[in-house]
């Protein structure tokens, strides 16, 4: 990931690690004061109220309308469970991989 400063060189899955992303998460947390904010129960219920907005995107409907918009609803559930882990120290990958196995062996 290219940083400097003020903004981030957009990069894709294959050029950024979870670390780089996690790290990216925490700097703009801080940046914007909302370290206060970012209490599990406050992370849990704002995936929720976020994966529900992402809902919205397919009320009534079978097709997203505005991709763009169910974008930046997705990527709001994903950094809360970012931060949720990172309030936990939980190592996503580990915790993916184990309940892929998991899932592997409801077969």
């Amino acid at each position: 990931m290219i940083k400097d400063e003020t903004a981030v060189t957009p990069v894709t899955d294959s050029q950024t690690t979870v670390s780089e992303l996690k790290e990216l998460i925490r700097k703009f947390v801080e940046d914007q004061g909302w370290q206060n904010f970012d209490l599990p129960h406050h992370l849990a219920k704002s995936i929720i109220i976020e994966a529900a907005e992402l809902l919205e995107h397919y009320q009534w409907q079978d097709k997203i309308e505005n991709q763009e918009e169910a974008e930046h609803e997705l990527a709001d559930v994903l950094i809360y469970c970012f931060q949720l882990a990172m309030a936990y120290q939980i190592d996503v990958v580990d915790i993916i991989q184990h309940k892929l196995e998991l899932n592997r062996q409801k077969k």
